[in-house]
């Protein structure tokens, strides 16, 4: 399972696109504050840090992009937990 692409919400919920086309909006509020988390409490760390890395949904911890300082989820929680989505970026007909 890997993730190609994901669009940060406001209310801490992320669109999160799937190479096999699945759509899937992971709430991560749970995660927010708690041990290595605690970073996404500040909104904008949130929103600007989001990025994939590893296959997957991830943070950034210091803005270079590097695979291994970062946050992420396991790709299988999110492809299982996650709501399934239509495409919010799709262009009406």
């Amino acid at each position: 399972m890997e993730v190609v692409q994901v669009l940060p919400q406001d209310n801490y919920k992320v669109i999160v696109y799937f190479v096999d086309g699945a759509i899937k909006k992971y709430d991560v509020s749970h995660l927010v504050g708690e041990g290595v988390f605690a970073c996404l409490q500040d909104k904008n760390f949130y929103k600007n840090n989001c990025a994939v890395l590893n296959g997957t949904l991830a943070w950034t911890l210091d803005g270079s992009y590097n695979k291994n300082n970062c946050l992420d989820i396991d790709p299988y929680v999110i492809y299982e937990k996650g709501e399934s989505v239509s495409d919010p970026l799709e262009q009406p007909a």
